[in-house]
């Protein structure tokens, strides 16, 4: 299954960098670790449910699930998350998680999800942003298939 894990960085080179580093994780960034978290379609909804928008409207956001490393490769991606996901993250109550969590799991986010496990999902990811925010840095997704 699909890893998908959340990083930041400085900018969209810095992001990439990781591809030749063999990921996130090993040149030693905060890194948030989801599986079988698809990281265009699921984050989308998650973005549609804590936005009050339709999840059509939060997939034509700039920036939701855009691929910055080369279509050519099988594996592993480097995508951007939206800056509207990255200002709603970061700027989220403790009351807002769990009622995203819970809508994320209510509207079908991610298959088998419970809303226990959304609830811990998003307040990893929020956590990630607001450290993100703190150092002016930006989110992004390593996907390896």
């Amino acid at each position: 299954m699909p890893d998908a894990d959340y990083f930041f960085a400085f900018d969209d080179l810095a992001a990439l960098a990781v591809i030749e580093a063999g990921g996130p994780s090993f040149v030693g960034l905060d890194v948030i670790f989801l599986k079988d978290i698809d990281p265009v379609d699921a984050i989308a909804q998650l973005e549609a449910v804590m936005t009050n928008c339709s999840y059509e409207e939060a997939c034509q956001r700039p920036g939701v699930g855009q691929l910055l490393s080369s279509e050519d490769v099988d594996s592993p991606f480097v995508l951007t998350v939206s800056d509207t996901l990255f200002d709603v993250l970061a700027s989220a109550s403790r009351d807002s998680i769990v009622a995203a969590a819970e809508a994320w799991t209510s509207g079908g986010g991610v298959v088998g999800l419970d809303t226990a496990t959304a609830t811990v999902i998003v307040e990893a990811l929020v956590g990630l942003a607001k450290r993100a925010r703190f150092a002016d840095l930006r989110l992004y997704c390593w996907w390896t298939l």
